[in-house]
C-alpha cells in the first residue's frame, strides 16, 4: 500500500528565497535595459526606443523569474501574456502615484518625486511578485485529477 502525496511544504524561507530571487533577476534586466535605453537614445525617438526595450526585457524577465525565481515548469506565449499584464498593472499603479502627487502638490522636488516613485514601485513589484508566484507561476492540478485525502477506510487499511 503505499502512502497518500504529500503536498510540498511552504516554508517562510521558501518565499523570502523566491523574493530574493526575483528582485535579483528584475532588477538585473531592469538594470541592463537602461543601459540599452541609453544605447538605442540616439538612433531612434526614446518612446519607441522606450517601448522596444520594455518589451523585449518583459520577455527576458519571464524567462528569467519563470526557471530562477519561482522554478517553474510553465513556458508559452499565455505565461508572457500574463506576466505582461502584472507589468501593465505596476505601470499603471505607479504612474496613477505620480499623477496623485502632481494633483496635490504641483512642483515637488525631485526628492519628494522619486521617493513616492520608488515606493509605488516598491508595492508594485511586491504586488506583481505575488500574482506571478500565486496566478501565472502558481502550482496546477491538471483538470480532473483529484486531491488524495486521508479517510477512516484508508488509515484503517494502513494500520
Amino acid at each position: 500500500m503505499t502512502a497518500p502525496d504529500r503536498q510540498p511544504t511552504r516554508t517562510p524561507h521558501a518565499l523570502v528565497a523566491a523574493f530574493v530571487r526575483f528582485v535579483v533577476c528584475g532588477g538585473g534586466v531592469g538594470v541592463a535595459s537602461s543601459g540599452v535605453l541609453i544605447l538605442l537614445h540616439d538612433r531612434m525617438p526614446l518612446a519607441l526606443a522606450n517601448a522596444l526595450v520594455t518589451v523585449v526585457s518583459t520577455v527576458i524577465a519571464t524567462e528569467l523569474h519563470s526557471r530562477v525565481s519561482f522554478r517553474s515548469g510553465r513556458r508559452g506565449w499565455g505565461v508572457h501574456l500574463q506576466s505582461g499584464l502584472t507589468v501593465a498593472v505596476s505601470y499603471a499603479f505607479t504612474t496613477g502615484a505620480l499623477l496623485c502627487l502632481y494633483a496635490f502638490r504641483s512642483d515637488p522636488s525631485a526628492l519628494v518625486e522619486q521617493s513616492v516613485y520608488l515606493s509605488a514601485s516598491a508595492l508594485a513589484g511586491t504586488g506583481r511578485f505575488a500574482l506571478l508566484r500565486v496566478v501565472v507561476f502558481g502550482e496546477r492540478k491538471a483538470a480532473g485529477a483529484r486531491t488524495r485525502v486521508l479517510r477512516k477506510t484508508s488509515v484503517a487499511m494502513a494500520a
